[in-house]
């Protein structure tokens, strides 16, 4: 339901009191203004502590004076419909005498066509008067509203920008309010001269800044791409494939806005930077939940938590929330003597993960699986689940020549690629990429280039965890060989034996 449309509710069930959270206080005005002229024919009055009633009644009496502007909507407005905003009210309401006025008004404002509307950025009402109240939050901007805004501001700015700009600009600036992307435009275009990428890049470090305020969830500023990762071509293409579905011709395509993939796996063959990767390559902010911080120690601290962790996620969308690891926080031997807590946290996450409406892309990461519940890869929460093996011959070598392009630019193709790649089995991308900066530490320390046999060395001198963890490895390597997952990988498919 909409905010008009539960505002319309509320006013024809005879709710007297309506209080509005909302740091949007011009924005929600106007909504309100424009609904009751529009729909309910209302007359509307505005208050606040420094100006009074607006427009003003009868005299000076009402400003900086709460309770006689309360008492005053006693005997004003008795036949006429209307609705009277206060502003900031929450600040008096804890007063005592203020508090039993707002009672005694409520059976003589029940009679009249009237309603009163508190508006504020916080939810901040007495325990005594929380009963009293209905309570509607005033999302920020919709996609749409910021479309017809940045419209309007280029049309009265003169400015003419390409079409994908636009539309980037329009999806980069959800989560934030009218004023602020007014506010970010023309710092824009103060300090550019003109709108263009960078315009992206400061709208996102607005959109970090918000992130810093919060414990839960952190802001990453990725410099991965998909291209960085050797292999793995079959997610690669998957996620090709869902670069521009957030765009308005996908929309008009009549495409669903994707949920999300979780990707299981051996520890080191790219999960956590394919997270990062993603987020780079679509422009999108990305989000790292540090489940640890989920659970506090307050009784209902851990709810409230997740669920103020959705309501920022979703306020900052479009964009990648990354969930590291997420077997250890909710996995079944985590429950017990928890007096159902990590239950609940899961329960909310799973529900949002399966309703949730705001372009909010989850990777979730796992490297075992027999402690996720079941529930959380059931079809529905993610749009997909890839299993990411330790890489194949043919992405070692990929692998190979990724890190060395990275670290000698210039003469990676110097290197033996085939050799390198055919000693390396059960070794992974993370293990692949610390033999290269080991051999670049031996050779520097003796003054001279790395080089492959340098390389070699270091192989034969390393040991991978794949070997160490054989029996888990080889457990996770069967399942996905099942066929009840999505492989990451289009090579073909080969379980490493000799590990």
């Amino acid at each position: 339901m909409t905010f008009e449309e539960e505002i319309i509710v509320f006013i024809k069930a005879k709710s007297p009191l309506i209080y509005v959270i909302s740091s949007e206080e011009e924005r929600v005005e106007y909504a309100l203004r424009r609904l009751m002229t529009s729909r309910l024919k209302r007359v509307v009055y505005s208050w606040d502590f420094v100006n009074g009633f607006n427009p003003n009644i009868l005299n000076e009496a009402y400003k900086r004076n709460p309770f006689e502007a309360l008492s005053k909507v006693r005997s004003i407005f008795s036949q006429v419909p209307s609705l009277i905003i206060f502003k900031d009210f929450q600040n008096f309401l804890s007063d005592l005498s203020i508090s039993r006025e707002l009672r005694n008004l409520l059976p003589t404002i029940r009679t009249q066509p009237k309603t009163l509307v508190f508006l504020s950025n916080q939810k901040a009402v007495p325990t005594e008067l929380i009963d009293k109240f209905v309570f509607i939050e005033f999302g920020l901007p919709t996609i749409n509203e910021i479309d017809q805004e940045l419209t309007r501001l280029f049309k009265t700015l003169n400015i003419n920008i390409n079409s994908d700009l636009f539309e980037l600009l329009v999806n980069s600036c959800r989560g934030l309010s009218l004023e602020k992307i007014r506010h970010l435009i023309a710092k824009s275009i103060a300090s550019k001269k003109n709108l263009n990428f960078s315009t992206v890049d400061l709208i996102l470090q607005e959109k970090r800044q918000i992130i810093s305020r919060t414990e839960i969830l952190e802001f990453w500023q990725p410099g991965e791409h998909l291209n960085d990762i050797g292999g793995l071509e079959g997610l690669k293409s998957w996620l090709s494939k869902r670069r521009l579905h957030f765009s308005e011709s996908a929309r008009n395509y009549g495409l669903p806005v994707p949920r999300g993939i979780l990707l299981v796996g051996v520890q080191g063959t790219g999960k956590s930077m394919t997270a990062k990767a993603i987020a780079n390559d679509w422009y999108l902010p990305l989000l790292r939940l540090d489940t640890g911080r989920l659970f506090g120690g307050v009784v209902g601290e851990s709810e409230r938590r997740i669920r103020e962790m959705i309501e920022i996620a979703e306020s900052l969308s479009p964009c990648v929330l990354w969930i590291d690891e997420i077997e250890k926080s909710l996995s079944n031997t985590t429950q017990a003597g928890d007096s159902g807590t990590t239950n609940r946290v899961l329960s909310t996450l799973l529900t949002w993960l399966a309703e949730k409406k705001a372009f909010v892309f989850v990777v979730a990461t796992a490297n075992a699986l027999e402690n996720i519940q079941l529930e959380l890869i059931r079809k529905g929460r993610f749009d997909e689940i890839f299993f990411l093996d330790l890489p194949t011959k043919n992405e070692r070598k990929s692998i190979f020549e990724v890190q060395l392009k990275s670290f000698r630019p210039e003469s990676w193709n110097l290197y033996d690629l085939n050799e390198l790649s055919r000693l390396t089995p059960a070794f992974s991308g993370a293990e692949i990429k610390q033999l290269i900066i080991e051999a670049m530490y031996q050779a520097f320390s003796e003054g001279r280039e790395f080089k492959t046999q340098d390389i070699i060395k270091e192989i034969d001198k390393s040991v991978p965890l794949a070997k160490l963890q054989q029996e888990s490895i080889q457990k996770l390597q069967a399942w996905a060989r099942s066929g009840r997952i999505r492989l990451g990988s289009t090579d073909n498919y080969s379980i490493n034996n000799d590990i």
